[in-house]
C-alpha cells in the first residue's frame, strides 16, 4: 500500500492529510485562523505567521490520525500555488524539507486542479466518483471557472471570469451588510428565511465567461439608493437583501453552465470550490441535473474549502503517471 502525505497552506487554512493509493483519507486535519475576522479579511502577513506555528502540529496529528509513522510514506505533495505567496513559502519549504529528509518523491500541486479532484476523495473504497469526461463549474472566493475534464491529468478550461469571482461579489455584499467575515455563510443562512425581492443588473458575456464586477457595483448602488429613501432600509430587510444577492449570484453562474451543458451534451456535472457549500447553488445544481438528466457530483462540506485531502488526491494522481517535483522549483501567487 502506498501512502502520499499533502500539505495545503494556500490561504488561512493550514492541513495536512494523507491517504493511500485506494484513494481513502486516512486523515484530514485543517487548523483554521481566527485571527482575520476582526479584519474583514484575511491579512497576509498574519497568515503567514500562523501557518508557520501550525504547520508542525499538524503534520503530527495527521500522521498520528491515520496510525501510520512518516517512514511508510511513499511521496510528499504540496499546493504550489496560486494563493498567498507568504502562506504558500511555509508549506512548499516544509514540504521540500520534509520530502528530503525521508528521501521520498516531493509532489507539486496546483490549487484550482485539487479543488475539482476532490470529487475522487473516498470516505470508503465502494464510495462512487464521476466518469469521465465531465463539467465541473469551480467557485471559490477568487475563481470561477468552468472546466471540462477529459481525465484527471486533463482539464480544459472552457470559461472563466474576466474580472472579480463569484465568491468574492458574495464577500463584498455581506461586508455592505456588516456580516461577519467570512460572509458566505451568512448571506445562505439569511437567505433561507427572505425572499428574492431585489432585482440587480447582471452582465452579458458571450460564450462560457463571467464577469461579477457589474453586479457587484449593482449591488452598492441599489443599496446606496434604499438607504436615502429608508436610512434603516438594510436592518430591516436584511434577510430579503441576503436572498436577492443570493439567488443574482446563483443565477449567473448557472445560466452560463447550462449553456455548456447543453452544447457539449455532457452526462455528468459536478461543482468544486468553496461556494459549492452554498445551498442554493447545491440545491439548484441537482435541478439543472434533474432537467438534462445528468449524474451529479457535489462535494461533502469538508472538502469545500481549502484542505489536504483534495492535494493528496491531486498527488496521487500525479505519483502513479512518476511526475516528481524538482526541490529547486518555487511556489506561484497567481
Amino acid at each position: 500500500m502506498k501512502y502520499i502525505l499533502a500539505i495545503e497552506s494556500s490561504c488561512d487554512d493550514t492541513s495536512c492529510a494523507i491517504i493511500d493509493s485506494n484513494f481513502c483519507v486516512l486523515s484530514n486535519v485543517i487548523a483554521s485562523q481566527e485571527v482575520h475576522k476582526s479584519y474583514g479579511g484575511v491579512v497576509p502577513e498574519l497568515a503567514s505567521r500562523a501557518h508557520q506555528q501550525n504547520i508542525i502540529p499538524v503534520v503530527d496529528k495527521a500522521l498520528k490520525d491515520a496510525k501510520i509513522s512518516k517512514k511508510e510514506l511513499s511521496a510528499v505533495a504540496f499546493t504550489r500555488g496560486p494563493g498567498l505567496m507568504g502562506s504558500l513559502l511555509v508549506g512548499v519549504s516544509f514540504a521540500k524539507s520534509f520530502a528530503r529528509a525521508l528521501n521520498i518523491p516531493l509532489i507539486d500541486v496546483n490549487h484550482l486542479e485539487a479543488h475539482v479532484l476532490a470529487h475522487f476523495i473516498k470516505d470508503t473504497p465502494e464510495q462512487k466518483v464521476p466518469q469521465f469526461p465531465f463539467l465541473c463549474l469551480l467557485v471559490s472566493g477568487g475563481n470561477t471557472q468552468i472546466i471540462l475534464l477529459e481525465s484527471p491529468r486533463k482539464m480544459k478550461v472552457i470559461g472563466q471570469t474576466i474580472d472579480d469571482a463569484a465568491g468574492e461579489t458574495i464577500d463584498k455584499a455581506a461586508k455592505i451588510l456588516s456580516l461577519p467575515y467570512p460572509g458566505g455563510p451568512h448571506i445562505d443562512r439569511l437567505a433561507k428565511e427572505g425572499k428574492p425581492v431585489l432585482a440587480f443588473s447582471q452582465s452579458n458575456i458571450k460564450d462560457y465567461d463571467y464577469s461579477f464586477s457589474g453586479l457587484k457595483t449593482s449591488i452598492l448602488y441599489t443599496l446606496r439608493d434604499k438607504l436615502k429613501e429608508n436610512p434603516n432600509y438594510i436592518e430591516e430587510n436584511l434577510k430579503d437583501i441576503a436572498c436577492s444577492v443570493q439567488k443574482a449570484v446563483v443565477d449567473s453562474l448557472l445560466k452560463k453552465f447550462e449553456k455548456a451543458i447543453k452544447d457539449l451534451k455532457i452526462k455528468t456535472i459536478a461543482v468544486a470550490g468553496g461556494v459549492s457549500a452554498n445551498s442554493e447553488l447545491r440545491a439548484r445544481l441537482q435541478q439543472l441535473g434533474d432537467k438534462y438528466g445528468c449524474e451529479v457530483f457535489i462535494p461533502k462540506f469538508s472538502y469545500t474549502t481549502d484542505n489536504a485531502a483534495m492535494v493528496a488526491v491531486a498527488g496521487l494522481f500525479k505519483y502513479m503517471d512518476n511526475d516528481f517535483a524538482d526541490l529547486s522549483l518555487t511556489a506561484y501567487a497567481r
